[in-house]
């Protein structure tokens, strides 16, 4: 919908750092490096250096701030990114976001303000 498809986030899979498993429930403040995937529940504060992928079984009631992010589950908070944002169709998303890119799927539910970074400069 917003984003070329050409343009989606490369999050490699196989090179997750960090995994907060299905069944999984923490409450709290979470940082880290490198590739986080959460299948579990977060409350609280989300920090990375890297990437965030949300699993479809993952809920993140808690302010999200990475590089970038995959969402394919349930985000309650706002999120900032220094990156691109994708909203998969199993996403959903209750919050504000301030991010460089986004791309959100058909099906995708999305409730809140959008500020886009404006890193780079517009070629005219």
């Amino acid at each position: 919908m917003f984003g070329r498809k050409n343009e989606e986030i490369k999050i490699n899979p196989e090179a997750v750092d960090t995994l907060i498993g299905k069944g999984t429930e923490i409450k709290g403040t979470i940082r880290a490096t490198g590739v986080l995937r959460i299948e579990g529940r977060i409350e609280g504060e989300l920090e990375s250096t890297g990437d965030i992928i949300i699993a479809e079984t993952g809920v993140v009631n808690a302010q999200l701030k990475a590089r970038n992010a995959v969402i394919a589950g349930e985000v309650n908070g706002n999120v900032f990114l220094s990156g691109k944002l994708e909203i998969k169709s199993s996403g959903r998303v209750l919050g504000d976001l301030k991010v460089e890119g986004l791309t959100v799927e058909d099906g995708a539910f999305f409730e809140g303000r959008c500020e886009m970074n404006r890193t780079k400069e517009v070629e005219s």
